[in-house]
């Protein structure tokens, strides 16, 4: 009863019909999440004008968010020899090659992130059906396929983030907690905007990015007046 209570308090804090600037959105959004007792993830999402069926449409890459998520990353990286050494001297968690894709086809899926040398990517293949669908599986494109796996942990580790469009043009991601404080939200909010944008397709047509709302994991969600949003 009390949830229900704290969140029509929080209902009663937005206006649904109302754009919000950036700032004002991250204040109620603290507000609401006062009288929960953890952390809550801070969430953007923006509503594209693509369609990603289509190949010149499809929006998908990784961004570094300049203070992280906030969360812990477990990282998993494909690699022998030196490059192992490199990997575990990185921070990675895991490291290995065929052991690694025994745990893994066992289910023994313990990780975030999956990094692999170009070199391991036809020992990666044996896993692809397990590693695609859960979107762990190394792609070159998203610098998690690399001989420099060292820059591939390290920004893992520091909150990179990989995003995608999917079905309807929606792209969405956690970008930090509620604890962090207003200034480091709203940088983080603009860095994945800027992302977005420097990702556009080449078959992008009429407006790209159609609605940009945030919310937290019990909070509502508020949509952003876009001129907020800029660099």
């Amino acid at each position: 009863m009390k949830n229900t209570k704290n969140n029509q308090k929080a209902l009663e804090l937005v206006d649904r019909t109302k754009f919000y600037d950036l700032k004002e959105a991250i204040e109620i959004l603290k507000k609401c999440a006062k009288s929960r007792k953890f952390d809550e993830s801070f969430e953007i999402a923006l509503n594209l004008g693509v369609d990603p069926k289509h190949a010149d449409q499809q929006v998908r890459g990784m961004v570094t968010l300049p203070h992280g998520t906030g969360a812990s990353v477990k990282v998993a990286v494909f690699a022998k020899d030196d490059k192992a050494q490199e990997a575990k001297d990185a921070g990675a968690d895991i490291v290995g090659a065929e052991d690694l894709v025994e745990k893994i086809q066992k289910g023994e899926i313990e990780f975030d992130r999956c990094v692999a040398t170009p070199d391991m990517m036809g020992l990666v293949g044996r896993v692809a059906k397990v590693l695609g669908p859960k979107g762990l599986m190394p792609n070159p494109k998203l610098g998690t396929v690399t001989p420099d796996v060292t820059k591939a942990v390290t920004e893992a580790k520091a909150g990179s983030i990989e995003f995608r469009a999917e079905k309807a043009g929606i792209v969405h991601a956690g970008i930090g907690k509620v604890s962090f404080d207003d200034k480091k939200l709203a940088e983080n909010a603009v860095a994945f905007v800027e992302a977005i944008k420097k990702a556009k397709p080449a078959g992008a047509k009429g407006t790209y990015i159609g609605k940009v709302t945030v919310t937290s994991s019990m909070g509502p969600g508020i949509k952003i007046n876009i001129d907020s949003l800029a660099a």
